[in-house]
């Protein structure tokens, strides 16, 4: 996935699908953190949307959420400040993983 980090901005690509059931970080496409949006790409409604969604998921405020590239495009970079990259990378993480167990 790809991520920069300046400072204490993160940089992060953000592939989006708008009109979606429900809004969701699901993992990566490609390159990019993949986002799905219940909002539709109207008025910057998606867009609105995703600031909303990476703040929560971050435990940052909405104005340290910025996108800077690709607001009419699905593909995206967007800039967060006051997060880690770490923190930024385990979004694309499964979030139900199962551990096997071992019998023996």
């Amino acid at each position: 996935m790809r991520v920069d980090v300046k400072g204490t901005v993160v940089r992060v690509a953000v592939h989006v699908q708008p009109r979606a059931s429900r809004s969701e970080i699901i993992g990566q496409h490609g390159a990019a953190l993949k986002v799905r949006l219940q909002a539709p790409p109207v008025e910057g409604a998606a867009n609105e949307a995703l600031v909303r969604l990476l703040a929560d998921s971050l435990g940052v405020p909405q104005r340290s959420v910025r996108v800077v590239a690709g607001a009419i495009s699905r593909s995206k970079m967007v800039e967060v400040e006051g997060t880690t990259e770490d923190a930024v990378r385990a979004l694309a993480l499964p979030r139900n993983v199962t551990r096997r167990r071992s019998d023996g």
